[in-house]
């Protein structure tokens, strides 16, 4: 005769399935990879099971986790290279946007305006690097970001890894005013050779903005055939 079970027993078993920490072996693996290879200069890690993987190491170590990437974990592939500003704009987006106004702090307390947060891994300074690298034959891929400090930052070139990092390179230098030692051709990619500024910077004056506000918060025209035609064609029936 074959047991049966209780209700109260097979809703346990199911809860505790649910409650089962998820796991990627392939993602965890390649974390460990790192981190053993890295040490310290393995910040900090985040893997979303079944998902994607994110790192942040120090810039110390941002050439060696790209060697350690393509040499140990198969990332062949070089997607992107690119920055980020987290420092909110003093330009602000005018008419009173909600993403410029104070937000409530994790302790229920108002944060002031300047306060930022950096995403996935984590964060410490306003400028940071972020690269994407992936295996083609085992379809993992995985973010790695490193905090920059200072109002000119500067890393190590990755083109001695991934040649194809070079106009990356010259984007984020171009546009960020980050600096990559060792890049055999830094210089301009979309600007004229004389512009000054960096363009993606929080604190660069989008002076068109200061004209128009920004997309969603314009004035709403007349499409044509509207009151204005309207009233141009009374105009023209009592002439």
């Amino acid at each position: 005769m074959i047991p049966l079970s209780s209700p109260d027993a097979d809703t346990t078993a199911d809860t505790d399935e649910v409650q089962a920490d998820p796991t990627d072996e392939q993602r965890d693996a390649l974390v460990a990879t790192l981190a053993d290879a890295l040490g310290s200069g393995l910040v900090e890690s985040h893997v979303e099971p079944g998902v994607d993987a994110w790192v942040r190491v120090t810039a110390d170590a941002w050439v060696e986790t790209a060697t350690v990437l393509r040499d140990r974990c198969n990332m062949t592939y070089f997607n992107f290279l690119s920055a980020v500003d987290w420092m909110p704009s003093p330009y602000g987006r005018d008419m009173d946007a909600q993403v410029d106004l104070p937000h409530e702090a994790s302790d229920g307390s108002d944060a002031p305006a300047d306060a930022f947060e950096t995403g996935v891994a984590g964060g410490e300074t306003r400028f940071q690097l972020l690269a994407r690298v992936h295996d083609p034959v085992g379809h993992v891929g995985i973010t790695i970001k490193s905090d920059l400090t200072g109002d000119r930052p500067e890393v190590d070139s990755w083109i001695g890894v991934y040649p194809g990092v070079d106009w990356h390179e010259r984007e984020a230098w171009e546009m960020f005013g980050i600096s990559f030692r060792n890049h055999p051709n830094q210089v301009h990619l979309y600007l004229p050779s004389h512009f000054e500024g960096n363009p993606l910077r929080k604190d660069y004056p989008l002076l068109a903005r200061r004209v128009k506000p920004w997309p969603g918060i314009v004035d709403v025209e007349l499409m044509p055939g509207g009151d204005d035609d309207a009233a141009s064609a009374e105009e023209g029936d009592a002439s």
